[in-house]
């Protein structure tokens, strides 16, 4: 199978929550700053920019949520050349790069137009976009760790909407430590200690990778595929 045909294929298995769920968080996002009912462009900038950090981030993880227990023959998948948990991690990195390609284009059309620097913690054009890169890393990982763990969509996205919940209501206790601080997703739009925001960004980025490699642990174990067996 030539590599186009195989990623467009994966993007397909991957479900339409992967390929609508970015581009339908950035479009919320702008119609909140449309309908803002506070004035000031300080607040529509962190409406903005809260899209880029909070909503496509989320609609990334539900679709790496989705991806394990929706093959209907996983016992043909186990027989294929290429080892099942390459295939999901595939269709894992084509939610994930879909969603960066929509988060990316979303910033540059905010900093062409100035809105990004409207928000006086948007950290630069450059390592600002870790604003958007490590939450959806960090919590993409976990979508996926927690679909290989449950075998189940519903399950796995839960978990992730529970954590993201958790910490949209509860963000002020989050940061009353130094590991709540390091583990918050939102900490450009919702406020952090400066001196810990780029510490917050790299932990997420490394929690994100090693949850992917948990979930591929867990994925090589095929009796849990197979029978939802503890080995």
């Amino acid at each position: 199978m030539r590599p186009l045909t195989l990623w467009r294929h994966e993007v397909r298995r991957a479900g339409w929550t992967a390929v609508l769920g970015p581009p339908i968080a950035a479009a919320a996002g702008i119609a909140a700053a449309l309908a803002n009912p506070v004035p000031g462009d300080r607040n529509t900038a962190r409406i903005l920019l809260g899209a880029l950090e909070m909503a496509i981030p989320l609609a990334a993880a539900v679709a790496c949520a989705s991806l394990v227990g929706r093959d209907p023959a996983v016992e043909l998948q186990l027989t294929a050349p290429t080892r099942y948990r390459v295939t999901l991690l595939r269709r894992a990195g084509a939610a994930l790069a879909w969603a960066a390609v929509v988060a990316a284009v979303m910033a540059a059309a905010l900093i062409g137009t100035g809105w990004w620097e409207r928000w006086p913690a948007n950290h630069g054009v450059l390592a600002g976009q870790l604003t958007w890169v490590a939450p959806t890393a960090g919590l993409g990982g976990l979508g996926f760790a927690a679909a290989a763990m449950f075998r189940s969509p519903g399950a796995a996205g839960a978990l992730v909407t529970t954590l993201w919940a958790v910490q949209q209501f509860f963000g002020a206790g989050a940061q009353q430590n130094r590991i709540g601080r390091l583990l918050y997703l939102f900490a450009t739009t919702r406020g952090a200690q400066p001196a810990d925001w780029m510490a917050n960004r790299l932990v997420l980025l490394a929690a994100g990778a090693a949850l992917i490699g948990v979930a591929l642990v867990v994925l090589g174990r095929t009796e849990r595929l197979l029978h939802g067996e503890d080995a």
